[in-house]
Parts: C-alpha cells; structure tokens; sequence
C-alpha cells in the first residue's frame, strides 16, 4: 500500500497559516530536531502522582496552544505518511490524513468547527476530487468508530481526560521518543472497562503544550520540523453534503463483467 505524502490541501492550509493574521508561533517554541530533556520522575508512589500531574498541566497548556504544523506516521507494515494538525486561534481545529479512509485509498480530514464535528474528503494527486464533507457529530464529541481515523485524537479529543484527575489513567514518566522534544509520559488504564478513557501509549509534550510526538496502539506520530503560526480560524476544505461518511474498510472490488458474446447464466440455471 503507497501513500501519499501530503495533499494539496494540506500544503495550502500550512502556507495560508504561515502567513494568517492569527495568534504568532510562541517565542522558542522547539523544532522536533531538538535534544528532548531527561524524563522527570516517575515510577510509583510520590513519582507516579507527580507524573500525573505534570501530564494535566502539559495538557492544559496544550487546550490552548494554536498551531499548525505536520507530523509523520509511522505504522508497522506500511509506508511512512506525513499528515497536517492545525488548531486555529478560535478553538477550531483540523486534522489532514492522507490513506486515512477506505482502507488507505482515500485521504481524509476530521475537523471541527462551531457547527460541529464533520469528515472531509480531500484531493490528492492521484486522486483529484472534489472536496466534500459530512457533518458526524456534535462540536466536542468524538468521531463514531466506523468513520474513524484515530490519528485526530491524540491531539485534541483526550486532553480533557488527560486533565481530569478522577480520570482512571495510570502515569508514569517514560523515555523520549525518537525525534520528540519534551517529557514523555506513558499512559495506561486503571479501568476494569474494555473501552480505555484515552489511547493507551506515550505521549511527548514540551512545557507550553506542543504535542511532539506520540506511541500509541495505531502507530507513531512524530513532530516534522517547526510549526507554523496558527491560523485565525479553520475551514471545512468543502461543501457540506448529506451523504454517508466514508468508513474505514476497503470498499469491495468492482463486479467482473462478462466478455462480449458470452452467455451469462440465469439465476435458476
């Protein structure tokens, strides 16, 4: 299965942001090239509370940190991809996932605005659609399973579980993930439920709240260079419609017709 590395689309939007009257990168904000610190301390006891607690506060920062910027992924048996995280300065926010739906033949962008949460095809170079989205949830829900990429939700949906204390997370500090900048902290369930609150993992964030990099069920996302400045506001990349949402699994294969002159059997044959 080949990728593509990023679409137009998402080229467009990163050179829009660069140059948005939105909120300025923050002064020193790192590029993914930079020396993540030593992990702070962690374990069980006094260290396991305070790793917990230093992950609420990244993530607190990380609400309200504006940005755009690309990552890569990284999943075994496939080839690298290169998606878009852009959270504009109005709270609105997008994420571009080039393979991201009908079993990796189709990019697709999740992005939520004021009037709610939607999936978006988008072009590419091989595949040169037009744009079109469809509305899939409620502004602040999450995406229904069968429409859903997962790669989003490491950047904005499990933050307010990350903040919330009774959330039933265990926290520890963990090793820099290549390529990340910050502390990192593995995240497991203490729940006896099947569905976990958050994707369990390691997530990378520097001290105002960039995502940096993240290991989770699905692959790993790593920080590719410095992020732009963030946009004013985001925009759905195309007209809302009422179809279905795309899912996730390869469509089916297109039916074999028969060859000119032969004779195609009646059902009760």
């Amino acid at each position: 299965m080949r990728f593509r590395p990023v679409s137009c689309v998402v080229a467009t939007l990163l050179t829009v942001s660069i140059a948005a009257c939105g909120d300025p990168a923050p002064a020193g904000q790192p590029a993914a090239s930079g020396s993540p610190s030593a992990p702070p301390s962690g374990g069980t006891g006094d260290g396991a509370d305070a790793a917990r607690m230093e992950l609420a506060a990244r993530a607190a920062k990380a609400e309200d940190y504006h940005f755009a910027a690309l990552y890569t992924v990284d999943v075994d048996g496939q080839a690298q991809r290169t998606i878009m995280a852009a959270v504009a300065a109005d709270g609105s926010w997008r994420v571009d996932i080039p393979g991201g739906a009908l079993g990796g033949t189709a990019d697709v962008s999740i992005v939520e605005t004021e009037a709610g949460l939607f999936q978006c095809a988008i072009p590419s170079a091989t595949n040169p659609i037009i744009p079109s989205c469809v509305r899939v949830a409620d502004r602040g829900e999450r995406v229904p399973k069968k429409y859903d990429p997962k790669i989003e939700r490491v950047f904005r949906q499990w933050l307010p579980v990350f903040t919330d204390r009774q959330a039933a997370l265990s926290v520890a500090a963990a090793q820099p993930l290549p390529g990340a900048s910050g502390d990192c902290y593995s995240v497991d369930t203490i729940s006896a439920s099947l569905s976990a609150p958050v994707d369990v993992g390691i997530y990378c964030y520097t001290a105002d709240g960039l995502l940096t990099a993240a290991r989770v069920t699905f692959g790993t996302i790593t920080i590719a260079g410095t992020p732009a400045a963030a946009p004013s506001t985001v925009q759905l990349p195309g007209q809302v419609t009422a179809g279905d949402p795309m899912g996730m699994d390869a469509p089916p294969p297109p039916p074999v017709l028969p060859s000119l002159g032969e004779v195609v059997p009646s059902p009760s044959a």
